[in-house]
């Protein structure tokens, strides 16, 4: 078969890059309405452990994106994103037929790991066509479609788990990744040419990890983008469980996690009119600005007493989806900041970039997810002082605009 070499026109290559990013989202989402039955099946002693299930997966992912950029950046964007696929396809096996939580959480690692091949080379991918405010508008509509997958996977997983039981979501996954993986093949030309491409050798890619790693901006940004995951993560892995335990609304919670999702994937649409002619930075800042707005008066409200009962339940919903509007808002901003300065380097740059951020980020959100305790206040305290830590380090950089 000869490869293709034209390059796609901007809607199907965003619809493209959408889906590799969004085998990311659906193995997270869909897994939500999973965790009460598998807990009760394989941890019943400590129901809270279901939880990992989310975090095991974004731990591996992260670590994989330590290794996809450089390897990218020698043998080519597409087959490192069809070598991980395939490895994201093995651990979905794996986890479809495990009997224990621990093999369980080991599958997902290996879920992981694989994702991390589409996650990363996608990226450097995107970033060998396009550059600045250009690739941060390109990236608010990649996210833009993106955001309809947290919106279905919820009910999608709810309606194979009715029909498969818990074991069929990742029969899903397989299926999911092996249609993006088929088009990837069939129609996206490579974007790193040989002659581009640098050898796999530990001086080569110690220079270019300390060109990154000394980059005032790049370190800056990836600190933000680490507190902003951590939130994202902490309110992801404990959502079920706040609407299923505080709220008594487990039934209900597909549609409800639809609609916050719905209602927060218009950040993608916002920022895409507004980056090109207000920044990256003045868009994350605003988006962390709000956040601890929003997040001090949940937390004011709550250990108040003034919100309670049907209150309580209106402000999380609204809370819930400002926490996601403001992922829409500084995700794509963040990785354009860092790749702008590093468009030669630019698979090792999203390694570093995104293997930091999101190690780091499972170390925070796993603890604040743990720490539910009935209620939602640990958690919206521990997006408060998230966005307060990653507000103050975005004024560190300056009042450049970029």
């Amino acid at each position: 078969m000869t490869p293709p070499t034209k390059r796609l026109g901007q809607t199907e290559f965003v619809a493209l890059i959408a889906m590799l990013f969004a085998t990311i989202a659906f193995s997270i989402d869909a897994m939500l309405p999973a965790l009460p039955q598998i807990g009760a099946e394989l941890t019943p002693q400590d129901l809270n452990r279901a939880q990992l299930i989310v975090t095991s997966f974004v731990f591996g992912m992260g670590f994989g994106t330590l290794f996809t950029g450089p390897l990218s950046d020698t043998f080519g964007r597409k087959k490192i994103i069809l070598c991980g696929t395939g490895l994201y396809i093995l651990g979905a096996a794996l986890a479809s037929v495990a009997q224990s939580l621990e093999l369980v959480l080991a599958a997902r690692v290996l879920q992981g790991l694989g994702a991390a091949g589409p996650r990363v080379a996608a990226l450097a991918l995107m970033r060998d066509q396009y550059e600045g405010r250009q690739m941060a508008r390109i990236m608010s509509f990649v996210m833009m479609v993106f955001t309809l997958v947290p919106a279905i996977a919820p009910g999608l997983g709810a309606v194979i788990i009715a029909g498969f039981g818990w074991r069929g979501i990742f029969g899903a996954f397989i299926l999911f990744c092996t249609t993006s993986a088929i088009w990837l093949a069939l129609r996206q030309p490579e974007t790193l040419p040989p002659e581009q491409r640098r050898p796999l050798r530990l001086r080569t890619l110690w220079s270019a990890a300390k060109e990154v790693l000394t980059n005032r901006l790049v370190v800056l940004t990836t600190l933000v983008q680490t507190l902003c995951y951590g939130m994202l993560f902490a309110v992801i892995s404990s959502t079920q469980q706040v609407f299923d335990i505080t709220f008594d609304r487990a039934q209900s919670f597909p549609l409800w996690f639809s609609l916050i999702a719905v209602l927060a994937g218009s950040a993608s649409f916002v920022n895409a009119r507004l980056v090109v002619r207000l920044g990256m930075r003045f868009m994350v800042t605003a988006a962390l600005t709000g956040q601890i707005l929003c997040s001090g008066a949940m937390v004011l409200g709550e250990a108040t007493g003034l919100l309670a009962g049907t209150a309580l339940f209106a402000a999380y919903v609204v809370w819930n989806t400002s926490v996601f509007f403001t992922a829409g808002l500084t995700m794509g901003n963040l990785n354009a900041l860092a790749m702008e300065p590093m468009g030669h380097i630019a698979g090792m740059t999203a390694s570093i970039v995104g293997a930091v951020s999101t190690v780091l980020a499972v170390l925070i959100a796993a603890p604040v997810g743990m720490a539910f305790n009935g209620t939602p206040l640990p958690i919206v305290a521990g997006v408060l002082i998230c966005a307060i830590l990653g507000l103050g380090l975005m004024l560190l950089n300056g009042p450049r605009q970029i």
